[in-house]
């Protein structure tokens, strides 16, 4: 579609801020490898820092807090409020499974406070045994809607699960499909760029495989994707124009070239056994 401008500004349909690497659920071929048991949060400093560094230079039209799982990080309110004081206009979301959402019973009143911030729950599995884990989440949500006159929205991730790569840890491969616009056409996250270590990268698979290389023996096949550089803070007006603007290029042949769907395994994680306890997911 080209570039979009609104006023002077290039416009990003989607910006996305990992809070947090971590994720409770393992659900196989996660885009943002949230599978690979990853940790780490992101402090409001350093987002508040990464932020003020485009809030002036590009407009937003969706502004996504996730990860890994958000509700992971102990002050997942006060980014609601971060994101608003440098995006007034952007409309705010918060992606989450739903299960740790009990940690934050001050979120509720935020966003309810905020026309344009929202909450997602994404559904990884339709299984009984993963309803019935979901229902005090539910519950959860019932009560907040009494008390809050809040609605979150509920998303059925597993309906659409892709296959994004192939493989896991040291054995993942991308897939080559020697057709890197067909790769991009079929990327259910073509639009998602990621904010992250105050740079903006195309897409949530590129910027978090360093992650994965510094964890994992990664074949050379990665070399090449691993090369791919974001747009810097400090770059000129001509480069953001033409990073905004950019569809397809080379480092999307790490993806499909078409639409793979796989039925997602029970992505439950396992606990270890304490105390003569069974393991709790």
């Amino acid at each position: 579609m080209g570039l979009l401008l609104q006023g002077e500004r290039p416009v990003f349909r989607k910006l996305e801020l990992h809070v947090a690497h971590g994720c409770n659920l393992a659900c196989e071929s996660c885009s943002h490898y949230s599978n690979h048991a990853h940790s780490g949060t992101v402090s409001l400093e350093d987002a508040d820092r990464w932020m003020g560094l485009w809030s002036r230079r590009v407009s937003v039209t969706r502004f996504s807090l996730l990860g890994g799982e958000p509700t992971i990080h102990p002050q997942l309110p006060q980014f609601v409020g971060l994101v608003r004081r440098h995006w007034p206009h952007t409309q705010i979301e918060i992606v989450s499974n739903g299960f740790f959402l009990h940690r934050h019973p001050s979120l509720p009143t935020i966003l309810a406070a905020d026309p344009d911030a929202r909450l997602v729950i994404s559904v990884h599995h339709d299984s009984e045994e993963y309803r019935d884990r979901l229902k005090p989440v539910f519950a959860l949500l019932e009560q907040w809607r009494q008390e809050h006159g809040f609605v979150a929205r509920v998303r059925p991730a597993h309906k659409n699960w892709t296959r994004r790569y192939e493989g896991f840890g040291d054995t993942m491969l991308p897939f080559e499909d020697d057709d890197p616009r067909a790769s991009w056409e079929a990327c259910p996250a073509r639009h998602c760029k990621q904010l992250l270590d105050g740079r903006i990268w195309k897409c949530a698979p590129l910027a978090y495989l360093p992650m994965q290389k510094a964890k994992y023996r990664l074949s050379d096949k990665w070399d090449g994707y691993l090369a791919y550089r974001p747009l810097e803070p400090d770059c000129s007006r001509a480069e953001l124009d033409a990073f905004a603007a950019l569809e397809d290029e080379a480092a999307c042949g790490m993806c499909p070239a078409k639409e793979r769907l796989f039925e997602l395994p029970l992505p439950m994680r396992q606990r270890k056994a304490r105390a003569g306890t069974a393991a709790q997911p």
